[in-house]
């Protein structure tokens, strides 16, 4: 599914004109869903009719011939609700407009979806189908999906018509900075994990038989030289004599006696096939793209295609049953659920992923199962660690190689410390977090997968303050249809009942991009992201909301909770279509209230803005890493500035305590659900501040109630006031160390080892 839509997106990309994209949009659409027809009507601005634009199945002659008024028919309704129409028989519907002569006379079947940019409905999409049926979801999803990602197509169309040290091989002692995605100390065996058929990716290996490497690579040779022959034959009679010489190139990059006779010397110095390959051709890539003559220029292209060819001969005769040792350090490029799901979990001790980031997939899953992981290694020569040790400090974001022995001493006091409190910290599980002196402070969790529901619950969780529903649309390749939204919430209601369960809207964009959705600019942090996303698509937000009330149900314990909102018009908007859901569902026979609602204060707007945003909802909720972002300028996932993020800083600190105080004189509860708030220390600052709720993630539930039911409430607010005073965030986290150290709780303290 996933790759049908990126060819029809890649193809409608490659039009030269709107005409030319609608009519690929058209033939794909209906030859990817088997249906009959598939039409497309685009909105005239100015008039705002409806113009039958492009169909595979109609009449082509009536095409931009007859149009449609705004609201009129079924094309009009979809356009007027923004929303999917889905129909068995679509002519006895009271909004079926009978056109003559396009000759939909004979389709019973309709499904419509808008096709939305900018919240504006550039048109509609429709498929139709004889047989008189609804469309099921999984078509309905696709085509939302496709819309989706078609939406700018169309509009744009309508606008314009890797350095080598004694570290990495092998001999001193180096530590690679990253982006903490899991906590934790990890010390085991680099594994190293790569894409098929990359020669970027193949990790450097000796060969232990060189000569049954050398035959290897050359059968792979012949095996490439034979399929480029057999091309060269089949376009025989197609192709111009000059034309065909171009095979003749091919074979002679190939031949024996030129690259081929580099690869060859290199596997007899010791190095593996592939190993060999990749290194010969990525040189020879890399000289034909410094060339400044164009033609030359792209043989690199030419080249890459060459190697890869091979590469996957060579590995697919490769083939091994792959034998993970004990303590598994997984090691790749970009790290995915799939290759995490391939090593069994005992073997598996951490994971290291050059990219991503601490809200990647591949991380919450990794929280979810207490494996320490670093992500965001960009320095890390991956390729060469191989079946070396390695060193992963979760806490802390970094990876250590060929670590002195009294370095990795060090760290393997930290896990043992860490194993042992955690059994200690197990008696705490069903008792309540209340300070020495009687304060009640609830400990949530934040979730994203189900494999996160068991661990909350055993490490004593009493709610969700955070269930990122963009999870369930990252594991899929499109947007998942209502019902299989439904389902899954109700899962997550389910397995806390009646515990509350609050729901972030669907929060994409920056450094979450969905693989059938991706959004791309400059500055993504700072674009299209959260809420604004699902405002200027109602389609996906109302389907998202429609999904929670329903999971909801016979259980009343969600409550839904908007992301980035940065004006009140964002909030009131975000609410009319909550409420407007709420209402349709219970015409529908939806018996439940309408939940709580709250919004996430993560930017500098809304903390100046909370005061009237608190009296617009019924909960506030703090996302402090998100604010700690903005407020600092420093984006977190990125390891080239992560020494500039700083959740303990002055401003940060004082835009908390503000938003605190709001609350408290609005009478509106407020929780965070920052990583703050799973910090020992910041968690003591954070109940000190007036906060009702610190939500986390599961691991560290145990930790900050120790923390908490070993101070006094007024313990804690003599700290913050200590703290309020400094300008320095040494200054505040040495503070913080000393105050921990004071109350025996030196153990949750996790200083980089040096």
């Amino acid at each position: 599914m996933l790759e049908t839509l990126r060819h029809i997106v890649q193809e409608v990309n490659t039009a030269r004109s709107l005409n030319e994209a609608l009519e690929i949009m058209v033939r794909r659409v209906r030859d990817a869903m088997n249906t009959q027809v598939c039409s497309v009507y685009m909105r005239e601005p100015a008039s705002g009719r409806h113009v039958f634009r492009a169909t595979e199945g109609l009449n082509q002659e009536l095409v931009d011939e007859v149009s449609l008024a705004a609201g009129d028919g079924l094309v009009g309704l979809v356009a007027e609700r923004g929303e999917p129409v889905n129909l068995e028989d679509a002519e006895n519907h009271a909004s079926y407009r009978f056109l003559p002569g396009i000759g939909e006379e004979h389709y019973h079947a309709f499904l419509g979806v808008p096709i939305i940019h900018q919240r504006g409905v550039l048109g509609v999409l429709v498929v139709q189908q004889e047989e008189r049926r609804r469309f099921d979801e999984s078509d309905e999803a696709f085509l939302v999906t496709l819309s989706a990602q078609l939406a700018g197509v169309i509009a744009h169309a309508q606008v314009t018509g890797e350095v080598e040290t004694r570290a990495i091989t092998g001999q001193d002692p180096a530590k690679i900075s990253g982006v903490p995605g899991a906590p934790g100390i990890a010390i085991g065996t680099a594994v190293i994990v790569s894409p098929g058929a990359d020669m970027y990716t193949v990790p450097a290996r000796e060969a232990s038989h060189p000569r049954k490497e050398v035959r290897a690579f050359r059968e792979a040779l012949q095996s490439v030289q034979k399929d480029i022959r057999r091309v060269a034959d089949n376009l025989g009679s197609e192709l111009s004599p000059e034309d065909h010489a171009l095979f003749d190139v091919y074979l002679s990059i190939l031949d024996d006696s030129t690259i081929g006779a580099e690869v060859v010397g290199l596997i007899r110095s010791g190095q593996w096939a592939q190993g060999a390959l990749s290194q010969v051709m990525i040189e020879h890539i890399r000289h034909f793209e410094r060339m400044e003559h164009s033609y030359l220029k792209e043989r690199a292209v030419d080249v890459k295609d060459l190697g890869t060819r091979v590469l996957a001969y060579l590995q697919a005769a490769n083939q091994e049953v792959r034998v993970y040792p004990d303590k598994t350090i997984l090691v790749g490029e970009e790290l995915t659920a799939t290759s995490l799901g391939e090593i069994p979990r005992e073997k598996l001790a951490g994971l290291i992923s050059v990219r991503g980031s601490g809200s990647s997939h591949v991380a919450i899953l990794a929280r979810a199962m207490g494996v320490p992981t670093v992500m965001g290694a960009v320095d890390l020569p991956y390729t060469r660690l191989q079946d070396r040790e390695v060193i992963i400090d979760g806490y802390n974001g970094t990876v250590h190689l060929n670590p002195l022995p009294e370095i990795k001493q060090r760290f393997q006091e930290v896990v043992d410390e860490d194993t042992a409190l955690s059994r200690d910290l197990e008696a705490l599980r069903d008792e309540p977090c209340v300070t020495l002196d009687g304060h009640r402070t609830p400990l949530w969790v934040n979730t994203g997968l189900m494999a996160d529901v068991t661990r909350s619950l055993e490490q004593g969780a009493e709610g969700v303050g955070l269930y990122r529903t963009e999870v369930p649309f990252l594991l899929r390749d499109r947007f998942p249809s209502e019902e299989e939204q439904r389902q899954i919430y109700r899962e997550q209601l389910e397995a806390f009942s009646p515990k509350p369960v609050t729901m972030r809207t669907l929060d994409i964009g920056g450094d979450k991009a969905l693989p059938y959705f991706p959004i791309e600019e400059d500055n993504p942090f700072l674009g299209w992201r959260g809420i604004r996303v699902t405002l200027d698509h109602p389609e996906i937000f109302l389907a998202q909301v429609r999904a929670m009330l329903k999971a909801n149900e016979g259980l009343g314990n969600l409550r839904i909770m908007l992301p980035m909102v940065c004006n009140v018009s964002e909030l009131d908007e975000a609410m009319d279509l909550i409420h407007r859901s709420h209402r349709e569902l219970r015409q529908d026979g939806l018996t439940g209230d309408l939940p709580p609602i709250g919004v996430m204060v993560e930017v500098p707007a809304a903390v100046y803005q909370a005061r009237t945003l608190a009296r617009r909802v019924d909960f506030l909720s703090v996302g402090s890493n998100d604010l700690t972002q903005y407020l600092l300028a420093v984006d977190r996932n990125n390891a080239r500035v992560a020494d500039l993020y700083h959740s303990l800083h002055p401003a940060v600190l004082q835009a908390l305590l503000e938003v605190a105080v709001v609350s408290r004189d609005e009478d509106v509860p407020i929780g965070i659900c920052g990583e703050l708030a799973g910090d020992p220390g910041g968690a003591v600052l954070l109940l000190a501040m007036g906060y009702d709720v610190l939500s986390m993630n599961a691991t560290s539930l145990p930790k900050v109630k120790k923390a908490l039911r070993d101070v006094q409430l007024s313990e804690a607010q003599q700290l913050l006031e200590e703290v309020m005073a400094m300008v320095y965030v040494g200054d505040i986290n040495k503070r913080l160390e000393e105050f921990l150290t004071e109350h025996g709780m030196e153990k949750f303290i996790h200083s980089p080892v040096e």
